[in-house]
């Protein structure tokens, strides 16, 4: 099984890009937050950068209503693309294609939903940014996240 899900918050604006063949894409990144204590008893703060890549609708879903610094859920498949740049050199980039996600926070973070489902400027509904999927509820700005609450 090929799954990820990540929960952090956009380190920049979504890229949106039409492909030569007229397809739409948005990219974007998710930083996420890992603290722990070492073996010296030191609380410790790691960050990790994900790359997320998103087609379609939702790509212009993405674009319209996430901004750098907003907070989401997102779930997906690992993909890992090689390519040879002009020099001979081999790259390698991992990244997540998006398959579905869930905007985290209230209006007042950056204009994305409130608990209801509610997007400013009359924008489409949760279940249509999220392909007609059922919605777990996150806890809104009145409550503190628990990462102990989080089901993976």
């Amino acid at each position: 099984m090929n799954k990820a899900f990540v929960l952090g918050n956009l380190t920049r604006d979504p890229e949106l890009r039409q492909t030569p063949n007229g397809q739409t894409v948005c990219t974007f990144s998710v930083a996420t937050n890992r603290v722990f204590t070492d073996s010296s008893g030191q609380k410790q703060k790691q960050a990790e950068f994900h790359n997320i890549v998103v087609w379609g609708r939702q790509a212009e879903v993405v674009n319209q209503y996430l901004k750098k610094g907003n907070p989401v859920l997102v779930e997906g498949r690992i993909q890992t693309r090689n390519w040879q740049d002009q020099q001979g050199a081999k790259h390698w980039k991992t990244e997540i294609v998006l398959e579905r996600f869930e905007f985290v926070g209230s209006r007042r973070e950056g204009g994305t939903p409130n608990r209801e489902g509610g997007i400013p400027d009359d924008g489409p509904s949760r279940s249509q940014a999220i392909d007609e999927t059922p919605i777990v509820e996150l806890p809104g700005d009145e409550e503190e996240v628990n990462m102990k609450d989080i089901p993976f």
